[in-house]
């Protein structure tokens, strides 16, 4: 009977091992999913209505297409990727982070979670550049790209999206963890496989790289109110200026925290390898960050009315004919009941 508890005792104790995957500092307790929950179930209820107004929008409101309007299109159905996604994460979150999808769905959620977050980085991206060319370099080529260019353009950033991600079909994220089915695609590895690391770089410096981009437009295009513009010209540039500032802000609060807390972990990791208390936190701070990733979807429409008076025109002549149509519907109603 004592050898049997000691049994125990030293299995509770041995690293988990699964796919011959050492895992590091793998804590027993159960991460803390309610506050996952809650903020992923309002990304759904406010991002669906919010990305389907918008297709709706794109797709029957707007008559002359731009390659601004293009990208913006492009970072609306980025969103509708997500939002597929994320009742599966919300099912898992309710089940305790238990995955009962099976490893194929496990893999194909993690990859449009992933392709949702780096096309929406690089459609936001595009966007922002679109705009700094318009107001700094109004004469250079790029600012003169037609909707054939833009295409190609979009294209090639889909392909490079879907590239960078493949390697999360290729590999088992689908791992056990005392009764739970764990489906995540960072996990706590000791040896981090090749296709995990090309995750990980993908997910650090497509947000580096971008951000210091989007300031760098920002201040361009802000210093350029300084300039002698004419009173037209001027009103064009503030717009632009809040367009990037709109879309700058939402990248920083969407996408700065997970990677923060990710190398904040990784830092732990490396120098402090034995302090599994502080890792632990960090992984939960990361994991609590990454479902902040997924506000993008929910704000992106908010970047649709501040970027582009082709969305945002239409967007408000459906609003105010609605509430036209709504207004005779009631004096109708208060006629017939007169009558």
């Amino acid at each position: 009977m004592l050898t049997r508890e000691m049994d125990l005792v030293t299995s509770s104790l041995r690293p988990i091992t699964e796919n011959n995957t050492l895992m590091h500092c793998q804590s027993s307790k159960k991460y803390e999913t309610a506050y996952q929950t809650i903020f992923t179930i309002f990304d759904v209820i406010v991002g669906l209505p919010g990305n389907s107004v918008a297709m709706w929008i794109f797709c029957f409101r707007i008559k002359s297409w731009k390659p601004h309007i293009l990208f913006l299109f492009n970072l609306a159905i980025a969103d509708l990727l997500l939002i597929i996604s994320l009742p599966f994460r919300i099912v898992t979150d309710l089940q305790g982070e238990d995955w009962i999808f099976g490893q194929a769905w496990c893999r194909i959620n993690l990859f449009m979670l992933a392709v949702n977050r780096s096309a929406s980085i690089a459609f936001m991206t595009a966007v922002t550049v679109d705009r700094y060319f318009k107001v700094v370099h109004p004469h250079h080529r790029v600012s003169h790209m037609t909707l054939t260019q833009a295409g190609v353009l979009t294209g090639l950033l889909w392909i490079v999206v879907i590239a960078l991600r493949i390697p999360l079909l290729t590999i088992n994220l689908l791992y056990e963890h005392g009764n739970l089915s764990l489906c995540r695609s960072f996990n706590s590895y000791e040896g981090i496989p090749p296709e995990i690391k090309l995750h990980y770089l993908a997910f650090i410096v497509e947000f580096i790289l971008p951000w210091f981009l989007l300031l760098f437009c920002s201040t361009r295009i802000a210093c350029s109110l300084h300039q002698r513009w004419t009173d037209r010209q001027k009103k064009m540039v503030r717009k632009a200026t809040i367009a990037v500032v709109v879309i700058s802000l939402v990248f920083t609060i969407c996408f700065m925290p997970g990677v923060v807390t990710g190398l904040a972990a990784m830092y732990i990791k490396r120098f402090h390898p034995k302090n599994c208390t502080a890792y632990n936190q960090a992984i939960q701070c990361f994991m609590m960050s990454v479902t902040i990733t997924y506000l993008n979807s929910s704000l992106d429409p908010v970047i649709y009315c501040f970027s582009s008076s082709l969305f945002r025109d239409p967007l408000k002549k459906s609003i105010c004919c609605r509430r036209f149509q709504k207004k005779n519907d009631t004096m109708q109603n208060e006629t017939i009941t007169i009558i």
